[in-house]
């Protein structure tokens, strides 16, 4: 399979080019992403635990979904893709768009938009690009943050405290 090719964007979230996927991590570039929030109706998050074999942050624990912008690909169609491909889960509709990340060293030079949806599982989990997962609630999750940052990807860390804000 080849490299992924992703929009390499400015500090506008404006397309200037493009870029394999290695080559925007190596440089530090510009680009774009998306992280779905799953919610049960118990209020709980579903949480990923990242596939041991991603090039960023491995192992470590993660949106319910998320990934890449495909180059050309628009954000709410990047949400419906990553959903599917990572949860097997088919989503009728765009779910909410919560908040929206800049592009900074701690979101990996990713422009983020957060989406929040509801849904009880059980989920289909791919295995390449995810290890596992589990249902939290929200100040758990709070918790451990606080006390093991480590365990958690560096965007995640980034939108679940603008999330609890």
């Amino acid at each position: 399979m080849s490299e992924e090719i992703f929009d390499v964007v400015d500090e506008n979230d404006v397309v200037v080019g493009q870029a394999p996927r290695g080559e925007v991590h190596r440089r530090d570039l510009r680009h774009r992403a998306v992280h779905v929030l799953i919610f049960n109706h118990r209020d709980e998050v579903f949480l990923q635990q990242r596939s041991l074999s991603k090039d960023n942050w491995p192992g470590v624990w993660d949106s319910s979904s998320s990934g890449h912008l495909d180059s050309g690909e628009g954000y709410d169609d990047c949400c419906i893709r990553e959903v599917r491909e990572e949860l097997g889960l088919s989503l009728a509709e765009v779910p909410e768009r919560l908040l929206r990340l800049e592009a900074t060293p701690d979101t990996g030079w990713e422009f983020c938009w957060v989406y929040r949806c509801a849904h009880e599982g059980p989920f289909v989990l791919q295995p390449s690009e995810v290890r596992g997962g589990g249902w939290f609630p929200p100040e758990v999750v709070t918790d451990w943050i606080a006390r093991r940052p480590g365990d958690f990807a560096s965007a995640f860390r980034v939108l679940w405290g603008r999330l609890m804000e």
